[in-house]
């Protein structure tokens, strides 16, 4: 749902009602009644919810149906009869994904699809941030990383029936996912961030990448939009995806882009002040996020408000202000004895692409006593595992990286590349990490903590900011 706004458009009109529901699941309702959201977990669940029952691995959904109207759900989708506002059907799965083709179908907003190896969540929330500043309120994104088989659907369920933009993220680990995703999302205007190494243990290599992530063109509206980045060697692949569907083709990046950045320099206080080259006009603006792979998110963020005749100027108002995202980039200022150390959070994802692009930017930190990085593994990466890790030392070396906290087996091929030339503490858990961290840092020093979500190093953000220690 458009976040902030969120409680007003509640108050305001039924997101569904369960006539509406029956008739987009096929279902029976129990009742009449009205929702103004939509979730499947129920610890999210707010008032006025609907509570879908979804099947689990661990768990089935319906075991938590009485405590979802506990919290204030207005009703269910269930596939067994419950106590309470429902709407019953065969599969609730079947049902949700239903719930946002009815959603699409309904709607007359403008529809971003977002993709990419890296970036997609970023680039998702600061395309949301400047259409909003353009359309206050009337703009709706998919939360998180609902991404996936469940995540779009919900995300398409929560879609206000009266927004002017949509914003969705579609995300992948096999061929023809995305190819599904985007056949529920039809958006207007398709925008791939950027291709890199992710997922290449079940796609095999880049180029069997960039065609799945070029997967999203397939599912275009007449007239549609790709964005794709000029900066990949991957360029002309996707360009020739691009052309079967869209009618309008527009890059992003340096050199010949259709949108590039003709002066980018570092920004006071962080981030970066970017002259940038659009379809119709310069612009100058600045980005709150630092680090050059945010100048490039930033390009095709203008690219696609340009596209469909937003106000740049407003969206770049809005990149200036955009904070940074939990486990993507947020800034910590963590006090400790003596002063304070920096700690940036990445701790959501990582791959190659990303984590040298994150290495790079703790480099750029003016200022700081030392840097430290505290990594941990990149997953789903295969065969190509160790060279991928040990191809990380030529970013670590360019950002003058102080010391390094590496996390579990997987990071020895880099220790070993690397051969001393920066101190590393190898540790095989979070919580050893997290000991390891709070006696190293001292006044002043900025630390980068990145890996694998599955990793968790989230624990280590977290418990830092609780009880920060330092050595003396």
């Amino acid at each position: 749902m458009t976040e902030h706004s969120n409680k007003d458009s509640r108050r305001v009109t039924a997101l569904w009602t369960s006539d509406e529901i029956a008739a987009a699941t096929g279902g029976s309702a129990s009742e009449r009644f009205e929702v103004t959201g939509v979730t499947f977990d129920s610890r999210e669940v707010q008032a006025g919810d609907l509570f879908v029952a979804m099947p689990g691995t661990a768990h089935d959904g319906h075991q938590f149906v009485d405590g979802a109207f506990a919290a204030g759900a207005a009703g269910a989708i269930v596939s067994q009869l419950v106590s309470g506002p429902h709407v019953l059907v065969e599969d609730t799965f079947a049902a949700l994904q239903a719930l946002g083709r009815a959603s699409r179908q309904r709607s007359k907003a403008t529809i971003f699809g977002v993709t990419g190896s890296v970036g997609k969540t970023s680039t998702k929330e600061a395309l949301f941030a400047a259409l909003d500043r353009n359309r206050l309120g009337k703009v709706h994104r998919s939360v998180k990383s609902y991404n996936n088989h469940t995540g779009v659907p919900l995300s398409l369920a929560r879609m206000p029936r009266d927004v002017d933009f949509a914003v969705l993220e579609m995300g992948m680990n096999n061929a023809g996912e995305i190819r599904a995703l985007v056949a529920q999302v039809r958006p207007h205007v398709a925008l791939i961030t950027t291709i890199a190494p992710a997922h290449i243990e079940n796609l095999g290599s880049e180029e069997a990448i960039a065609d799945a992530k070029a997967e999203i063109f397939d599912g275009l509206e007449p007239h549609g939009i790709a964005i794709l980045p000029n900066d990949t060697p991957h360029r002309d692949r996707l360009l020739k995806a691009a052309r079967h569907k869209a009618e309008r083709i527009i890059t992003f990046g340096t050199g010949d882009a259709d949108v590039h950045a003709v002066h980018a320099v570092a920004a006071e206080g962080g981030g970066s002040l970017i002259s940038a080259a659009l379809l119709e006009r310069e612009l100058t603006f600045t980005i709150s996020q630092p680090g050059e792979h945010w100048v490039t998110n930033a390009l095709g963020v203008l690219a696609a408000v340009e596209a469909v005749g937003a106000d740049v100027a407003l969206a770049g108002l809005a990149l200036a202000d955009m904070g940074g995202l939990k486990g993507r980039g947020q800034r910590h200022r963590i006090a400790v004895q003596g002063g304070e150390i920096l700690l940036i959070d990445e701790s959501y994802n990582a791959n190659p692409a990303s984590m040298a692009a994150t290495i790079g930017s703790l480099g750029a930190e003016k200022g700081v006593a030392r840097r430290i990085a505290v990594l941990g593994p990149m997953r789903e990466l295969g065969a190509h595992s160790d060279d991928l890790h040990a191809g990380l030392a030529p970013a670590i070396l360019s950002a003058r990286v102080d010391r390094l906290i590496l996390i579990g087996d997987e990071m020895r091929p880099l220790d070993e590349v690397l051969d001393g030339s920066v101190a590393v503490d190898r540790v095989a858990s979070v919580e050893e990490a997290t000991d390891r961290l709070r006696q190293m840092v001292h006044p002043g020093d900025a630390v980068l903590v990145k890996a694998s979500n599955s990793v968790g190093l989230a624990k280590l953000v977290e418990s830092m900011a609780k009880e920060p220690a330092c050595s003396t």
